[in-house]
């Protein structure tokens, strides 16, 4: 926002240098216009100064709220255990019936029957339950 004080005081300089008559109707015109110009320059200053502030302050809450996201929203990447898996991942499972590869998501082993999907028959799976590693999964582990 300098740069346009700068113009502003160029031009109020260039009236003075040019002996614009302010009793004239033009001078009075010009000298108003470099009035207002200066003002305005003023007004626009404090609003960049304020939201200098205020973009300060957001990137404080940013912060803060990441900080209260990283303890609320936890996760249990403190378990030493490889029971811990994401959902998220994919599995390869072969078919005990037809010998297909088969490939089921953690979510889906968890929640739904897996089928094969050559044979159609269900694929019966042990999967551990409980958990004596503190962690909040379903596995059947030692801390």
């Amino acid at each position: 926002m300098e740069n346009i004080g700068e113009k502003i005081a160029y031009l109020k300089g260039l009236a003075e240098g040019l002996k614009v008559d302010e009793s004239t109707n033009e001078g009075k015109i010009i000298a108003g216009i470099l009035d207002v110009l200066a003002e305005m320059n003023e007004y626009i200053v404090e609003i960049d100064d304020d939201l200098a502030m205020v973009q300060e302050e957001m990137d404080n809450l940013s912060d803060d709220l990441a900080d209260v996201e990283d303890i609320v929203f936890e996760d249990d990447d403190d378990c030493d255990c490889d029971c811990c898996d994401d959902d998220d991942d994919v599995y390869e499972i072969i078919c005990p019936n037809c010998g297909e590869e088969v490939y089921v998501d953690g979510e889906t082993l968890e929640t739904e029957d897996v089928y094969c999907p050559s044979c159609r028959q269900v694929i019966e799976l042990d999967l551990p339950e409980g958990c004596d590693c503190g962690c909040d999964c379903d596995c059947d582990c030692d801390d």
